[in-house]
């Protein structure tokens, strides 16, 4: 089959070329294969397909995904299969990036555990229906807003966190009451392996399907209406996927990436400072989407972070980095071969080092560089750190507002002028001050902006993705509410007009509490004196 077979009158589509040269996707060789309860199918047969999600339609349609208690007993599947799995999850994370066991266990397992449980804790609460604000004009009527699952959703997971960017928005998305298609990265090819094999295992294949694959799979998939797409990867294969979103106006999130700068001044502890920056810098050997991508700092600040570099570097690692049980490994030859051309521009001051056949790039610092070396233009996610010196915080802002709005921002400093103008200053997915990465474990929004990204997942924001949000108004037909509504109808008046306006005027109704039910009280002792008053001698 074509490889470029279209899905838009753009004429875009997921080539082989185009994600061999893509940051976050490399396809590979790997087992074409399409689950089905929990039979194997061939998915050169894009047919399965169309049948796959005419079955997920109809189970969806039957509202067995919408009963909260059979969400979470998927979600409570989803548990058992990471406990009764936790070290064949270490082994497969192994196999395809020399992930330490501890960073398994951090990155991957406890985040993926650790979002499950807030998700059982707080199903009840988030899709309960909620109350939203009365104006005046609706004061005797019902308004509600009712969490509802958009229906059959597409979650593409990425290479880099192969179990966890995968089973995370899958979660959220069961957690909401969707049918799930999960398209696991082919590059870390024996966790699809592992996604292909569990998943049918443990949650009901009526619902939840795997489909493996590589470009002419995930093209041909993305020609299916889906009811919510989440894909997480680069800003080249994003924009195919947007656009395959649009044929339908299916919603999407893209959490994707981009250059994420540390700010660094020298009113922080410049020891402790590097300790944080590289532990973010260099956990999966650098792949990793909010990794911090380059420094910013003046030339003072340089030199104490290139001596604390090497003696960190030495402390973590040994002397020699190669050797070290506690360093990932490149995850494929093309991201290696990239990589090792950025060493080629300015300056090493640290690092430097690199083998082919192992994959391995030591933990490096670039100093003296051009604004045209593609170390400084592209996304490195890598274990490679140029430094950009600047004069001063203003020049750091003006140097990041120039580019694209990053995935994420690292602020350094214990001033607190310099922190607040910053952070009011520019403009990134997420900020984190005097650390990396953590924030991505906290219950705030995660997301992009721009070309970083759109839309947004973790904790309550997870669920909300998934939900559409769908308004309800109930009026009562009786004859008070009526009489009170009645001048919308024609012949039209000034007195009309004016008082429609006055009965649909925003106040802030919120000052005095308990308004409306005060309101609605005082109608009704004025309605039943008027009753007494004249309604006994009708």
């Amino acid at each position: 089959m074509d490889m470029m077979k279209t899905f838009s009158k753009k004429n875009l589509a997921i080539s082989a070329d185009d994600i061999k040269s893509d940051l976050s996707t490399d396809f590979l060789s790997s087992e074409k294969l399409l689950k089905i309860k929990p039979a194997k199918v061939d998915s050169t047969d894009m047919n399965a397909y169309s049948n796959v999600m005419d079955r997920l339609r109809s189970t969806f349609s039957s509202g067995k995904t919408k009963d909260i208690k059979f969400r979470k007993k998927q979600l409570e599947a989803m548990l058992k299969m990471y406990e009764e799995n936790r070290d064949e999850i270490c082994s497969v994370l192994d196999a395809d990036l020399r992930r330490p066991k501890q960073e398994a266990i951090v990155f991957e397992i406890d985040v993926m555990t650790n979002e499950i449980l807030h998700l059982l804790a707080h199903m009840d609460e988030w899709s309960t229906p909620t109350k939203p604000t009365k104006g005046l004009a609706n004061l005797f009527d019902e308004v509600l807003v009712y969490k509802e699952p958009y229906g059959v959703v597409l979650v593409i997971g990425a290479w880099n966190y192969p179990i966890q960017l995968s089973l995370v928005p899958m979660a959220a998305a069961i957690a909401a009451g969707n049918c799930v298609v999960l398209k696991p990265s082919e590059v870390s090819s024996h966790s699809e392996k592992f996604l292909i094999e569990k998943i049918p295992k443990y949650l009901d294949n009526d619902c939840y399907q795997v489909i493996a694959g590589g470009a002419e799979e995930t093209t041909e998939l993305l020609r299916n209406q889906f009811d919510y797409i989440f894909y997480t990867g680069s800003g080249r294969v994003g924009q195919i996927v947007y656009t395959a979103a649009t044929k339908y106006m299916t919603p999407v999130t893209l959490e994707l990436g981009g250059k994420s700068p540390c700010y660094v001044d020298d009113s922080v502890d410049i020891g402790r400072s590097v300790r944080r920056i590289l532990w973010g810098k260099n956990s999966n050997a650098g792949q990793t989407c909010i990794s911090p991508d380059y420094i910013l700092c003046t030339k003072e600040v340089e030199k104490k972070l290139v001596e604390e570099f090497k003696a960190v570097i030495k402390e973590w690692y040994g002397d020699d980095v190669q050797k070290s049980p506690d360093y990932a490994r490149i995850a494929t030859d093309g991201h290696f071969k990239r990589l090792t051309t950025f060493l080629t521009n300015g300056t090493i001051a640290a690092g430097g080092k690199y083998d082919p056949v192992d994959r391995f790039i030591e933990p490096t610092l670039l100093i003296d560089l051009n604004p045209s070396d593609p170390a400084l233009q592209e996304e490195i996610f890598g274990p490679i750190m140029p430094i950009v010196t600047v004069n001063d915080v203003h020049d750091a802002i003006d140097y990041i507002n120039a580019r694209d709005k990053p995935l994420s921002m690292y602020i350094f400093t214990n001033n607190t002028k310099d922190k607040s103008l910053m952070i009011a200053s520019t403009s990134a997915g997420a900020i984190c001050v005097n650390d990396t990465v953590q924030h991505f474990a906290s219950n705030i929004p995660f997301g992009g902006v721009g070309p970083s990204g759109m839309g947004k997942y973790h904790g309550k924001n997870s669920f909300d993705t998934f939900t559409h949000e769908k308004g309800c108004l109930e009026k009562s037909i009786n004859f008070f509410v009526e009489k009170l509504g009645d001048a919308r109808y024609p012949p039209y008046s000034d007195w009309k007009e004016s008082y429609l306006t006055s009965l649909m005027k925003f106040r802030n109704y919120w000052k005095v509490p308990y308004f409306s039910q005060i309101v609605m009280f005082c109608l009704g002792i004025a309605a039943t004196v008027l009753y007494q008053k004249y309604g006994k001698s009708n």
